[in-house]
Formats: C-alpha cells, structure tokens, sequence
C-alpha cells in the first residue's frame, strides 16, 4: 500500500530523536520512497494523457478522486522524506555544537544496533552517515569555525556550566598530536596523563580523545 514505506522512515526519526548517537542512514528506505514518488506521479501522467491538457474534474469526478489520492499519497511521502533528514540534520548539528566529531562512526554503538540493526548501511561501511551527510557536516564545521573565529578567546561550542576545577588531570585514550595551551605545547599520545586546564582540553574530552580522571 503506498505510503507504507514513507511511515517506516517517519518511525526512524521518531527513535532517531530518543537516541544519543545518530544510527545509520537507510537508504534503501529512502530510495523506495522516492520510487514511490515516481510511480505515484507516472500513473498521474497516464491517467491525463488523454485528455491533453484540457482535464474537467466536474465531468469526471471518478478520475478527479483518483488523481486527488496520487497527489496526496506524493505529498505525504515528500513530507516524510523531508522529515526523516531534518531531525538528522538536526542530531547532526547538534553534534557539531557538542565538539563531538559527527564523522566518526557510531554504528558500534549498543542503542543503534538495538533500534535498528546493522544492515543500514551500504558496501560494509563503518559510517552511519550518508556521503551527503558526512560532505553537510564538513561544510557545517567549516562554517562553524569560521564563526568561533570572530572571538578567539571565547569558545562558543563549550559548555554553558562553569568548570568546578580550573585544572585536571586526563588519560589520553587515543593519539591527538601536539595541541598548543597557555602554558606550552603539549604531544598527547595514547595512555599517557597530564595535569591541564580544563579550557584547553574540553574540547578532545568531548570529542573522546581524552578522559578527565577523579
């Protein structure tokens, strides 16, 4: 039945917005839908073709009806496609606001399995996002750093809840090269520890580059 397939992807951003992480594109989903939209709009071609433009709705309200249902049910699917990739476009940004790194994948994580499986993505890929999302999110870091660098002294993805302790100390738990603090430069390599201020660190902790210790 159409519009079947337009409530799955709807049900996906439904469990999407309960989700911490962002689970995998469905594209096949996303692809059945949009071949829907087609078929919807072929049979709405074929049923005016021989009328030639010149269709009265008045004289034929059997095939006005019909052609009223086509539009709806295209209608409805646009509406549930735009829907499915606001609200990841949505978690995306948000990512992007929290310095978590969009682009790493999370398909390993144990609430995206459970919502959706593993056979969301395409050729064995490790990403959860589409190429157009992962290209939107590079765009979007762009564009965001572009607008922190207005006010350099002030990062404006960081936490609105002042830190309790100026410094303290993080495990690296992988290889994020030298970073540059108030204080010097600093090589940040896996399992090693440091004694730092927190401003110059909360970015990579949130990333999941280091881990603050009690």
């Amino acid at each position: 039945m159409y519009g079947e397939v337009g409530l799955k992807l709807v049900q996906h951003a439904k469990r999407t917005q309960a989700l911490h992480d962002l689970p995998p594109y469905q594209p096949e989903l996303v692809r059945a839908v949009a071949r829907e939209v087609r078929e919807l709009d072929k049979d709405v071609s074929n049923i005016l073709a021989p009328y030639g433009g010149s269709f009265n709705p008045s004289s034929s309200p059997a095939i006005a009806c019909s052609l009223l249902v086509d539009h709806l049910c295209m209608r409805r699917n646009k509406r549930c496609l735009l829907a499915y990739h606001r609200v990841r476009v949505d978690k995306l940004e948000e990512l992007c606001w929290s310095g978590q790194d969009a682009l790493e994948p999370q398909i390993g994580q144990p609430e995206s399995r459970n919502a959706y499986g593993a056979g969301g993505l395409e050729g064995g890929s490790l990403s959860s996002l589409s190429p157009e999302e992962e290209e939107y999110v590079r765009q979007y870091n762009d564009l965001l750093a572009s607008y922190n660098g207005q006010w350099t002294d002030v990062d404006l993805t960081g936490t609105l809840e002042p830190p309790k302790d100026l410094f303290i100390d993080v495990r690296v738990l992988k290889d994020a090269g030298e970073i540059q603090t108030e204080y010097g430069a600093i090589k940040l390599t896996k399992n090693s520890q440091f004694y730092v201020r927190q401003g110059d660190v909360g970015r990579l902790i949130a990333q999941g580059y280091l881990q603050k210790l009690d």
